[in-house]
């Protein structure tokens, strides 16, 4: 389903234009873009050299945003599709000041071509679509070439967080990181028995509402 563009949209984006990263988009064709390098120097962007951690497919912001609040002296990027969506999660940014928070408005697919590798501490994953169709494993973002672009953009010491309320996503993913190397654990009882450090995002604490249950999985990149 096409989503209908915002109202304002343009004016709207203008006025967060701070706080979003718009790539170039002129070569659609990813294998043949992300031969073009094109890294974000994180000491320009975000006025020091402290970690940085990546969540991709922010969807509004309120998992990031908060843990920018909470962690200050960290650094996060976070990747969004959507300009209707992004919107709203830099809108959210600037109203807080955050001021080591950036977006980047991109498929995921693309981010070799920004992120340069060894340089991201933690990456973040939560209720990314699942795509249970037949032949679309490729959208997944723990298809092949997502999870090797994590294992190149981690540090040595690096991880990545996922949470989702699929099983058989959760499944998949758990495989497919386990797949290219990664030391991967089950932490979802420890989440919810509030043993493990948790930020709550907005699907979470709906399906957590109804009862639902939350998989929650913990990978560490082994270089």
């Amino acid at each position: 389903m096409r989503i209908r563009r915002k109202k304002h949209l343009d004016e709207r984006l203008s006025g967060v234009k701070d706080y979003v990263i718009v790539p170039d988009k002129s070569i659609l064709n990813v294998k043949e873009a992300v031969k073009f390098k094109e890294y974000l120097d994180y000491s320009k962007l975000f006025g020091n050299d402290n970690p940085v951690n990546l969540e991709v497919g922010c969807g509004k912001g309120g998992f990031i945003i908060n843990l920018a609040k909470k962690y200050p002296n960290e650094n996060f990027l976070a990747v969004e599709l959507l300009e209707n969506i992004i919107v709203m999660a830099a809108e959210h940014a600037k109203g807080e000041n955050l001021k080591n928070l950036f977006f980047i408005n991109s498929g995921a697919e693309y981010l070799p071509r920004y992120i340069k590798e060894n340089s991201i501490s933690k990456i973040f994953l939560n209720f990314s679509p699942p795509f249970p169709q037949k032949g679309s494993e490729g959208r997944r973002l723990t298809c092949d070439r997502c999870i090797q672009n994590y294992k190149d953009f981690l540090t040595k010491d690096g991880f990545v967080f996922q949470k989702t309320d699929d099983k058989d996503f959760y499944d998949y993913s758990f495989g497919q990181f386990e797949k290219f190397n990664f030391d991967v654990k089950d932490v979802s009882n420890l989440i919810e028995n509030g043993n493990a450090e948790n930020i709550v995002t907005e699907y979470e604490s709906k399906f957590r509402a109804l009862n639902m249950p939350i998989y929650c999985l913990y990978a560490k990149v082994s270089k």
